[in-house]
């Protein structure tokens, strides 16, 4: 095991597991201003997770595995079809316990964060750059499912303690289980393999960006949101293009 690495991943997902903490305290000691500005935060986040993608990540896969676009393929429609799973058992109509409709997406949402780790293990094991341009906007990302887990909670009828505390759980705590659940795994496969894990994260990425973070951008009234979508995207191909 490589020790370096291993600490870099390792205060990575720390560091997600502390913004999707901040999300959480924010929303609640100030939801007012939290539920104001996270349209910035996810826009900013959505641009730099298709960007790294796109111009670093999926063409390292390829260069590690020729077969690496069709594990981009499987990790996008993976992801799709876990999504559709989880909004299947989501009840929606009048009789939906309220219970479900909080405790099934933290369960979701809580899987979701714990592959987050597993995907720092992958791409830090690449290299460092390359878990460091995940990491910018994965950890982005961590803050509005903090506030998306503790409004969902409360909504199920939740006290504002409880909430708190499920909330941590399941959408902070779990990335850096999941990083040291999988590192020591991680870090013994081949160059090859390495590869596929890496395209299957790639497409988990894309499709968080561009089907859930793109979307809910779309649906909030904010006029400057494109301003920080196009500084994601600015600062991803910004410092792609500076390891040349």
């Amino acid at each position: 095991m490589n020790l370096s690495t291993f600490w870099a991943v390792l205060l990575t997902s720390l560091l997600a597991c502390l913004v999707t903490s901040i999300g959480i305290y924010v929303i609640f000691k100030y939801e007012q201003w939290g539920s104001k500005n996270i349209a910035y935060f996810i826009s900013f986040a959505a641009g730099v997770l298709i960007s790294v993608s796109f111009i670093h990540i999926i063409p390292k896969s390829i260069s590690m595995n020729q077969n690496a676009p069709v594990y981009l393929l499987a990790g996008f429609m993976g992801m799709y079809l876990i999504n559709r799973f989880i909004n299947m058992m989501v009840c929606h109509d009048r009789n939906c316990d309220n219970l479900a409709i909080g405790v099934i997406p933290m369960i979701g949402i809580g899987l979701h964060s714990f592959i987050d780790g597993v995907i720092y293990s992958v791409t830090f094991n690449v290299s460092i750059f390359t878990g460091v341009l995940t990491a910018i906007g994965m950890v982005l990302h961590e803050f509005p499912e903090g506030i998306v887990t503790f409004l969902l909670l409360e909504r199920a009828g939740f006290s504002h303690k409880k909430s708190v505390i499920f909330a941590f759980l399941a959408a902070a705590l779990s990335t850096p289980i999941g990083t040291i659940v999988s590192f020591p795994f991680i870090s013994s496969i081949n160059s090859s393999s390495l590869g596929i894990l890496l395209a299957i994260s790639a497409g988990a990425l894309v499709y968080v960006g561009a089907t859930h973070l793109l979307p809910a951008v779309e649906k909030e009234a904010k006029k400057y949101t494109i301003f920080s979508l196009l500084a994601g995207i600015a600062i991803a191909v910004i410092i792609v293009l500076s390891k040349g």
